[in-house]
């Protein structure tokens, strides 16, 4: 039986890119974004980057803005609606601030980062675990980021705290959750070559060479990432599951290499 996917946050990025990769395995996937255009955009460009026609049945596009609880509520009724249940719910919508110190936010920076990477996952996780549970099984993984880990990049104190809640509030719902029939988990992609971490104010940055030079070493393309996220969520049977990407030993054997094997991940 086709599985179905929600995934908050993905009309770009990560998101969009979780979406190729569950339709490539012949998953029903619905797409969101708080913008109707980029849903609609995000829609059209699946349907032609993949292989063949590709029906209604399988797509869906549903706008949502993860901070209002209806418009979530309403993304998990469509869902339902179209393919009769949701097997998979991803909370990956996401903001990150400006590269800058804290006291140089404004007001409204903070706020939307803060309400986006906390409350969005919260509300998603609320109106996700409560479906589950009354279909009696489904899978809920939250996004990870940097911070989640607890290392720390100047600059982006904000997100990486944000993040590093997230992590927190994830193992939290795994205890609260042992002992249902929903699997509950975490995402962590590692450095992923995203705006965010490449894009314009990233690059202005003084030091951004010495940066670059150490990001090459770290980041892969979002079509390296995604199809591994996506066959481990398909094949996971372990509740409290954390799917990390850019191991300990990943890394530590990637550093070992620099010397020898350049990567060209970042232009």
């Amino acid at each position: 039986m086709r599985k179905v996917i929600v995934i908050t946050g993905s009309t770009r990025g990560i998101g969009f890119g979780l979406a190729q990769e569950f339709l490539r395995r012949d998953c029903a996937v619905v797409i969101s974004g708080r913008s109707p255009t980029s849903v609609d955009q995000a829609y059209a460009r699946l349907q032609t980057q993949l292989p063949g026609p590709l029906p209604r049945v399988q797509l869906l596009g549903q706008p949502c803005d993860v901070l209002v609880p209806a418009q979530i509520e309403a993304l998990w009724a469509a869902a339902v609606d179209a393919f009769g249940q949701v097997d998979i719910w991803i909370n990956n919508a996401g903001v990150s601030n400006r590269t800058a110190s804290t006291w140089e936010l404004r007001p409204e920076e903070i706020s939307a980062v803060i309400d986006t990477n906390l409350l969005g996952v919260a509300y998603g996780s609320r109106t996700a675990l409560r479906g589950m549970l009354a279909q009696g099984f489904g899978a809920l993984y939250n996004m990870e980021g940097l911070g989640s880990d607890g290392r720390r990049v100047d600059g982006l104190n904000l997100y990486g705290s944000t993040k590093y809640a997230v992590r927190y509030f994830t193992e939290g719902l795994i205890e609260e959750t042992r002992a249902t029939p929903v699997l509950v988990g975490a995402l962590s992609p590692g450095m992923v070559a995203t705006e965010m971490l490449t894009g314009e104010a990233a690059r202005q940055r003084p030091d951004w060479d010495r940066r670059k030079a150490v990001l090459n070493i770290l980041t892969d393309k979002i079509e390296t990432v995604t199809p591994w996220l996506v066959e481990q969520m398909l094949a996971n049977q372990q509740h409290g599951a954390r799917l990390v990407w850019l191991t300990r030993g990943k890394i530590l054997k990637r550093f070992l290499s620099a010397p020898f094997h350049r990567r060209q991940v970042i232009e």
